[in-house]
């Protein structure tokens, strides 16, 4: 079922059923604007651009050019230089939400905490066992 929603770039209102997060207007601009980064990353001499080089060749926006590599309409893989900013730092990525620094700060962090919570129930097993034993 379809629902109601303000567009976020002119801020009309469109049914949003869950396929594009723009009214239709809006969705075409950014297909005509693709569609100028695509045949710019084409050419065999553009294919290394950086986001920097590609907003500045073709006036499409930054987050325009992230909300396109994030959803796999220009691959990483194709065009090397290209990312989005990790959720966290900023620092630009090619899969997931997070860079790759992120992802191992965050599993050291983990690791650390699973070793807190073995470190701390090992010493309540010990803990247990030394006042359950009777006296006879």
């Amino acid at each position: 079922m379809a629902e109601l929603r303000n567009c976020p770039s002119c801020n009309g209102f469109f049914n949003y059923t869950g396929m594009r997060d723009v009214c239709h207007n809006c969705a075409q601009i950014e297909e005509d604007q693709y569609q100028v980064v695509y045949r710019f990353l084409r050419k065999r001499e553009n294919r290394a651009a950086n986001v920097d080089r590609i907003v500045e060749a073709t006036g499409v926006e930054r987050d325009l050019l992230y909300k396109w590599v994030r959803k796999g309409r220009l691959h990483p893989a194709m065009f090397p230089n290209l990312g989005y900013p990790c959720d966290t730092c900023g620092r630009l990525t090619k899969s997931g939400k997070l860079c790759e620094k992120c992802q191992n700060e965050l599993k050291a962090e983990l690791r650390t905490l699973e070793a807190a919570q073995d470190f701390r129930e090992e010493m309540d097993r010990k803990t247990r066992a030394t006042y359950l034993s009777e006296k006879k």
